[in-house]
């Protein structure tokens, strides 16, 4: 499968990095410099290259957006139209400095990012984890209990794409409903940073919903 990274920094760098690695052909856009995108593809392997914002989306069958929410408006305008492709969206609706949610409660960012985007196969996921863990979940992959990670959107086969995905990264995709289910998981991811970035154990912090009573 072809995967457009519009995005290039923590979450998109180390995702795209996996998603080569997991025989995808990955194309790594918008970042601070040019040679940050060819080292990344470089480092990722495979078929991974560095492209523009427009070149990563326009041949792709599947878009990951891993950009600051202040930047939504300048990367959707370098990308082009994405009407009719699946796009995955791990970024979250906050303020300048990263501290809040912008948009919470009535709304999501990912709601929010669906009216700018009407014609795209949206799905949001692989923003309720930290950065840090990819690696090390990548490499347990062939473990029996994986960790899980949540997704929500409206469309069926944008869905079952982010769940591929998902898989091929190392965790159990967990189906949380439509896309409105983001106003849930945004804040969750919320409560995830508190537990990875400010108490002692550390940022490689993943979770797993087991049900029981079956």
């Amino acid at each position: 499968m072809r995967i457009g990274i519009l995005g290039s920094g923590l979450m998109g760098a180390k995702l795209g990095t996996l998603f080569a690695r997991a025989g995808h052909e990955v194309v790594f856009s918008y970042a601070r410099s040019e040679q940050k995108l060819k080292r990344l593809a470089r480092a990722a392997g495979g078929s991974a290259r560095a492209g523009t914002p427009r070149e990563a989306a326009q041949d792709a069958d599947a878009v990951l957006l891993a950009v600051h929410w202040l930047r939504f408006d300048d990367v959707l305008k370098q990308a082009g139209d994405l009407s009719g492709k699946v796009v995955v969206t791990c970024s979250m609706p906050m303020n300048e400095d990263n501290t809040e949610l912008v948009v919470a409660h009535t709304s999501s960012g990912a709601e929010e990012l669906a009216k700018r985007i009407p014609k795209a196969r949206l799905v949001a996921a692989f923003g309720t984890v930290p950065s840090e863990v990819f690696f090390d979940v990548y490499e347990a992959r062939r473990k029996a209990k994986r960790p899980s990670l949540l997704y929500c959107g409206d469309d069926r086969r944008g869905k079952e794409v982010a769940a591929g995905l998902i898989r091929d990264v190392g965790f159990d995709p967990v189906d949380a409903g439509p896309l409105r289910i983001a106003r849930y998981t945004e804040p969750f991811t919320m409560l995830v940073a508190q537990l990875a970035y400010e108490s002692q154990g550390g940022p490689e912090l993943a979770y797993r919903f087991e049900r029981f009573g079956k």
